[in-house]
């Protein structure tokens, strides 16, 4: 993600960022925030639907194990993730390479008259100054009014380092799919096959043109809380839409038809890192990803205006009543 200029200045910071977190202890109340338990067991992962996205991986349907496992009801939100921040001073890849990703629409004029970069291919993106997790848009915004929205402009590292303190981890692309359907057999969203059952909305995506018109349909044009809509049957808030969430895993578009079927977790190495469920810019025209089986992945130092991340952990670390 950053120019090569940013490399000395991000390998100091993340140097310091790494000693704060050695000399701080984990947050002692972290595991007493809303975890779900997720019972584990075999399902059929991934599609073989013509909607899905083959170059992805999304393919074959095959067979997964997984051990029962812990994951938080809601992404990650603003208001836990300045907790981390005041507890440890980190600073995040954003806040160092001095920029991060901002959907156009959402940047003030102030600050669109000092954005002179956008990503070619997908112009709605802009390389905007200032922009990091506590300042969503640029400089002129913030998340006072936003705490209970989910964090973004995270990088994997950042979200790594977040559940490191927490006591937590992220979790694992199948984990995060075996959730995501909530005990549901091969349904295409977390709560069926309808997008919108009896004309409901489940979720915070895209309604209208993309990427020139949103209609706001489902009550967000960006983000919504990260307790909104109704959660699926493991008790899980927005796995679908909303936010992009890291997975564990490193991506490869074909490296599940070699793992082992039994707690899978990729590759040893690779390029980006996973991230699943889709964000309130997908839309059927451009992006269907909120699907329970769809994925991508991003660069581990990547942040933008619509990733974030939730946090699993091993049952053996919290005591269950």
């Amino acid at each position: 993600m950053q120019p090569s200029s940013c490399c000395s200045i991000k390998t100091e910071a993340r140097k310091k960022n790494i000693q704060l977190l050695q000399s701080i202890p984990r947050k002692s109340s972290a595991l007493a925030e809303e975890m779900m338990l997720i019972p584990g067991g075999t399902f059929l992962m991934g599609t073989d639907s013509r909607e899905g996205f083959p170059l992805d991986g999304e393919g074959p349907i095959r067979s997964v194990t997984v051990d029962p496992f812990l994951m938080d009801a809601c992404a990650v939100t603003n208001s836990q993730f300045l907790e981390f921040v005041t507890d440890t001073g980190y600073i995040t890849e954003a806040e160092q390479y001095g920029w991060s990703f901002v959907f156009y629409q959402f940047v003030s004029e102030q600050t669109a008259k000092q954005v002179s970069s956008v990503v070619q291919g997908t112009p709605w993106w802009w390389m905007v100054r200032g922009s990091c997790w506590k300042h969503p848009e640029g400089p002129d915004s913030n998340i006072l009014s936003r705490l209970d929205h989910p964090v973004v402009h995270v990088s994997w590292n950042d979200a790594n380092a977040y559940c490191s303190w927490a006591g937590k981890r992220l979790p694992t692309e199948a984990e995060w799919e075996y959730a995501a359907r909530g005990g549901l057999f091969q349904k295409r969203y977390p709560w069926g096959d309808q997008l919108l059952p009896n004309g409901e909305h489940y979720c915070n995506i895209w309604q209208g043109e993309f990427p020139n018109v949103n209609t706001a349909a489902d009550g967000y044009k960006g983000i919504a809380p990260a307790k909104s809509f109704p959660p699926n049957g493991y008790g899980l808030y927005n796995m679908s839409g909303n936010v992009w969430e890291w997975c564990a895993d490193w991506f490869s578009p074909d490296y599940h038809l070699y793992d082992s079927k039994d707690n899978p977790k990729g590759p040893l190495q690779g390029e980006g890192r996973v991230i699943r469920g889709g964000s309130y810019m997908c839309h059927d025209s451009y992006c269907n990803r909120y699907r329970v089986a769809a994925r991508t992945s991003n660069t581990p130092d990547s942040s933008t205006g619509h990733m974030g991340f939730r946090c699993a952990a091993d049952i053996k670390d919290r005591e269950i009543n």
